[in-house]
Order: structure tokens, then C-alpha cells, then sequence
């Protein structure tokens, strides 16, 4: 019997060392994997790598990328629209830098879905339907794996070996909601791939700079968020698990190593059929991030200048999108940056219910605008974005009707229609595709559901969006659901 010391729990944050010695090992022995399916022939990939931005809670289509300025005070609001790089297209005055590089972007005014509801499994996973009960049950059986998760496990379908020590799948700034008052929640995770899929997370060792506007009328404490403003000194960096003890000492190490060695052949034995690859992998990726530094360099912006990294913005949001850039470089193939929430889940990020206008004005649309603007100049600049996928999305949007009970106003759950942004990787650029109706309310052109960006995210990136996956029973699933490959995106 093979035994190991110490804790075997998972941190809400990332992987224990134990959980990295055996991850992929007593995990595979269960996990039934199966083969992929699908058609027999590729896309050829546009883009070698994809960086997913998500804004938890939903920003508001009127005040980012769909405004309307010829709509009633009640729709239009308090912000009004400026032109952008591209004739006849207006954004919100908000963002300011982002209509500058309007040009280099493909934005979608026509998304749309039966369910304004947190859901971000369904937003980024193939998930045919949604159920509330979902959102902070992170395991449930239901869930289907996320696209990050998906790519992963394609590759090792495909039998390409990920870059020395650095992840295919990685997640920032930590694992969703964990920094609230609620339960991780649901989306960002491989669901019946196997745990081994999952995103490898980060967490982040800076503080906040200053108190954000408040969250609803009601709130009793102010938060000193970091994705409002942070310290320079702040750092993303993977969990303890991936960091060696100053008494890990080289044979301790090997010892350890030689520990996986008697896994690998107690899985052996236990199941002559099994494939080698998700075992074999885990036990690379293990060793690489307890033996390398790539990957914490990758992640660590103080590298950077202090200029560089203003260009980003100097808040959470910003920095990982600057650490996003980092992981591209360093041969990661698939690296999401939540806008997530902070101390507080009610109302939280982008879910402007209440003081919609201050927290838009004061804290979220100048961090995004520096953010987002930063991260394309900068990966134009590297010779980077033509190959590289940037997609911005989110749950939904909002409501086209401001309440205005609440103190600031407030916008509600609106997914009948809603806005997204792309660029690189063979997206059109200086494009919009889609409509909405006169207030924002509804679709007026080109309908675009999230499992088509699923769709030909996949596409971009070589793979077939018709092939499938096994889930549990064996039962073939789609990778983008009901999804279809979207030519008006496209360059």
C-alpha cells in the first residue's frame, strides 16, 4: 500500500503539494475518459493561443458598447456615446481608449439567451440548459467542462505535449467568488473531464488602494478593493503547492517522484486498458511546477516596467490582463482574467442592481477601459494579437429600463440582448456584427448565442466545434453544445 504524509485537502484557492503529486493519478484511476469524436478532418487554427476575459456580474450594454444616445432619459441614462476609430460607430464615453482601437475589434450588439441569471457555467461551457441551482454547485454532475478545460483535453487527445512547465489551462486572479462571502462558483471547471482539466489557479498577494463605491444601499462594510486600484508590489502566483520548501531538497524531491512511479503502476495494474496520457501529463506538469521557475516568472509583472504596467491600469483587472500577455509568451494556451467579485457576493463586480452610475463612472469602466485597451495595444505591438483570441464576454447584460429607486439607479438581469467584444486570432477587426431594438431591449439583427462564440473560439483555435466528448455514462456531448461556427465574426 502506497502511503503519503500530510494534508490531502483542497484549498479553495489552488492545489496542495499532495494534491499535485497525485493529481491526474488516484484521480485517473476513476475517470473515464474515452476517445474523441467527431469529424475527421480540422479546422486550420488562426490562433495559437486564447485569452478569455470574463466580467463577472454583467456589464451594462448602454454603457460599454451599445449606447443610445437618441433613446428616453430612462433608457439612455447618464452617460452619453463619443465615436469611435471606426465611421459611424459609437461606444460609451466611458471608455474612451477602447473606442480608439475600435478598429482592431469585432463587437457583437445581437448576443442573446433564454436566462438572465449568473450563469457562468452556461456561459462558457456547452451546457445546453441552466437552472439556478447550478450556479454554486461547482461539482454538480450536471455541469459540462469549460472551454479552457475542453481545449486542454483536446490536446492531449491530439498528443501535443504542453510547453516546459508552463500550463495549458490556467485561471486569474483566484478561483471565482472565493474572495467573497459565498461559495466558489460554478463554471470554470473540467465537470466530467476529470478534475485534472481543471484550470490551474492563482492567487494574488496584493492589496487594495482604495474604498470602491458601495455594492447596494444597504451595505454596513466598505471594501478596499484591489480591482478598484492596487499596490504595485502585488504578485500572481500559483498555489503553495507549486512552490518547493526551503527543505525540499533534490532527493526529497525524487523521493517523491519515485512515490508517482509506484501510482503509475498500481494504475497499470488496476486497469491494463487505461490510457497513459492524462496520468503521465499530470505527473510532467507536476514536477515541471515544483522544479521551474517559468511559470512564476511568467506570472510576475514587476518585471515588467512601471510604465508598461500603467498602461494596463495599475488595478487587479489590469495586471492580470498584463500577466495574460506573460502566459501567451510563455507558451500557455488557453488563460482566463475574471473581473470577479471582492468581500461582498451580493451585487458584487459588475451586477449593478444598486449605485449603477457612481460604480460605473468611478471604478468600472475607467479599470476595463485601461485594461482592455492596454492588453490589445500591447499585444499588437509584440506581433502577438494576429495569433492570439481575445474574447470579453460575461452572464448576460441588463435591463433597458433604469430603476431608479435604488440610491445611484440600477440596472437589472437583461439577456434578451446583450453586447460582447473580440479581436485577434482571424476576427474581424473594426466591425460590428448584430442589433438590438431602439432601446437595447431586444434583438433586431443576427441573434448570436454564447455556444456560437463557443463554437468558433474552437474553430479559430484548429479544433472540429462538432466533435465530442464522454461524459461519465460514455454519451458523446458536443464540445459547443448547440453552437455554430460564425462566419460575420470573422476576418
Amino acid at each position: 500500500m502506497i502511503q503519503l504524509s500530510g494534508t490531502s485537502r483542497r484549498l479553495c484557492h489552488g492545489l496542495t503539494r499532495r494534491d499535485f503529486l497525485h493529481i491526474g493519478g488516484l484521480g485517473a484511476l476513476g475517470l473515464n475518459v474515452g476517445t474523441l469524436s467527431g469529424s475527421p478532418t480540422a479546422p486550420t487554427a488562426k490562433a495559437k493561443a486564447c485569452i478569455l476575459l470574463f466580467l463577472y456580474g454583467s456589464p451594462p450594454q448602454h454603457e460599454t458598447f451599445d449606447p443610445k444616445p437618441e433613446a428616453p432619459r430612462e433608457v439612455q441614462g447618464e452617460l452619453s456615446s463619443i465615436p469611435t476609430s471606426v465611421s459611424g460607430v459609437r461606444f460609451c464615453e466611458g471608455l474612451p481608449k477602447i473606442a480608439k482601437i475600435a478598429n482592431e475589434l469585432t463587437v457583437v450588439r445581437s448576443m442573446t439567451h433564454p436566462y438572465p441569471v449568473h450563469g457562468v457555467a452556461y456561459a462558457i461551457s456547452g451546457l445546453p440548459t441552466y437552472d439556478p441551482s447550478l450556479e454554486a454547485k461547482a461539482r454538480d454532475s450536471r455541469h459540462w467542462p469549460f472551454i479552457g478545460s475542453v481545449v486542454d483535453y483536446l490536446e492531449d487527445k491530439s498528443g501535443s505535449s504542453p510547453s516546459s512547465s508552463v500550463p495549458r489551462n490556467i485561471a486569474l486572479p483566484w478561483m471565482l467568488n472565493s474572495k467573497t462571502d459565498l461559495l466558489v462558483n460554478a463554471g470554470p471547471f473540467a465537470a466530467f473531464l476529470g478534475q485534472n482539466h481543471d484550470p490551474v489557479w492563482t492567487d494574488y498577494t496584493g492589496k487594495g488602494v482604495r474604498t470602491v463605491p458601495r455594492y447596494t444601499d444597504g451595505q454596513t462594510k466598505d471594501f478596499v478593493d484591489p480591482f478598484g486600484g492596487c499596490t504595485t508590489d502585488g504578485r500572481f502566483q500559483l498555489s503553495d503547492a507549486a512552490v518547493p520548501s526551503a527543505d525540499l531538497s533534490p532527493e526529497r524531491l525524487d523521493h517523491r517522484l519515485s512515490l508517482l512511479g509506484q501510482f503509475d503502476k498500481a494504475r497499470r495494474q488496476n486497469d491494463q486498458s487505461m490510457s497513459r496520457s492524462p496520468f503521465d501529463r499530470q505527473r510532467a506538469q507536476a514536477h515541471a511546477l515544483l522544479t521551474s521557475d517559468r511559470i512564476r516568472s511568467a506570472l510576475d509583472v514587476t518585471r515588467e516596467s512601471l510604465a508598461v504596467r500603467e498602461t494596463y491600469g495599475m488595478t487587479l483587472f489590469g495586471q492580470g490582463c498584463l500577466a495574460a500577455r506573460r502566459l501567451v509568451e510563455a507558451g500557455s494556451k488557453f488563460i482566463t482574467v475574471f473581473w470577479d467579485g471582492y468581500g461582498q457576493f451580493g451585487n458584487c463586480a459588475w451586477d449593478t442592481h444598486n449605485n449603477h452610475f457612481p460604480r460605473l463612472k468611478e471604478y468600472l469602466l475607467p479599470g476595463f477601459d485601461l485594461a482592455y485597451s492596454g492588453l490589445i495595444d500591447d499585444l499588437k505591438s509584440r506581433g502577438l494579437l494576429d495569433e492570439t483570441l481575445v474574447l470579453c464576454v460575461s452572464e448576460h447584460g441588463r435591463a433597458p429600463q433604469i430603476d431608479s429607486k435604488p440610491k445611484g439607479a440600477g440596472r437589472h438581469h437583461w439577456s434578451r440582448v446583450y453586447s460582447a467584444v473580440f479581436a485577434g486570432g482571424g476576427f474581424a477587426r473594426g466591425k460590428v456584427v448584430g442589433a438590438s431594438d431602439k432601446i437595447g431591449g431586444d434583438v433586431k439583427d443576427c441573434p448570436v448565442s454564447p455556444k456560437d462564440v463557443l463554437a468558433t473560439t474552437f474553430h479559430q483555435l484548429g479544433y472540429d466545434p462538432h466533435s465530442t466528448v464522454p461524459d461519465t455514462q460514455g454519451r458523446p456531448l458536443p464540445i459547443a453544445g448547440d453552437g455554430q461556427v460564425r462566419a460575420e465574426l470573422l476576418a
